[in-house]
């Protein structure tokens, strides 16, 4: 048994699976835009949003998403091949991302030595790039309401594997 060990979410150890959205760092990577009568301040173009191939488009969805008991066994993987797919949590709670790597290589399995486990700390969205294979979202403690950032359209936007090694996401020590 493999158990993977999350480390912390980051931009620049997420940029190769995509963008972090981090609400305490908006004032240092974001074009700020005053509007509505200098009430409001627009953090603008956060996300690189990718949902136009085969004719796509955007769209906004909210997931409400239960807790997975830990420890739990990564039994599969999905990625999305025609859009990225955002996710932006509702609530101040931590969740794990669990992304793998498959750059360079044309078979397409993963092994535990291709995942990676991060912890989000509550206050942190994601963007992941299309075809990057991901779990499913894995929230900890309580049901998690997430805006989701998304693509519809033509075409199959959703491939699933087995992980065929025996991986676990062992139980958090806060």
């Amino acid at each position: 048994m493999m158990q993977l060990r999350p480390i912390p979410l980051t931009a620049q150890c997420f940029e190769q699976f995509g963008q972090v959205v981090e609400l305490a760092e908006l004032e240092h990577y974001a074009q700020q835009i005053s509007i509505n009568h200098g009430l409001t301040t627009r953090f603008h173009d956060l996300l690189t949003i990718d949902a136009n191939d085969q004719g796509g488009r955007p769209i906004v969805n909210v997931f409400r998403t239960s807790p997975i008991p830990l420890p739990h066994k990564v039994k599969v993987m999905e990625r999305h091949p025609l859009g990225s797919q955002g996710f932006i949590p509702m609530c101040d709670q931590p969740f794990l991302v669990l992304v793998g790597r498959t750059s360079g290589r044309i078979e397409e399995r993963l092994d535990f030595d291709d995942l990676i486990l991060f912890l989000t700390n509550g206050r942190q969205g994601i963007n992941i790039k299309k075809n990057t294979w991901h779990h499913f979202q894995i929230v900890l403690n309580n049901t998690q309401d997430f805006i989701v950032i998304d693509r519809a359209g033509d075409g199959d936007n959703l491939e699933e594997i087995e992980v065929e090694d025996d991986v676990w996401i062992g139980a958090l020590t806060w």
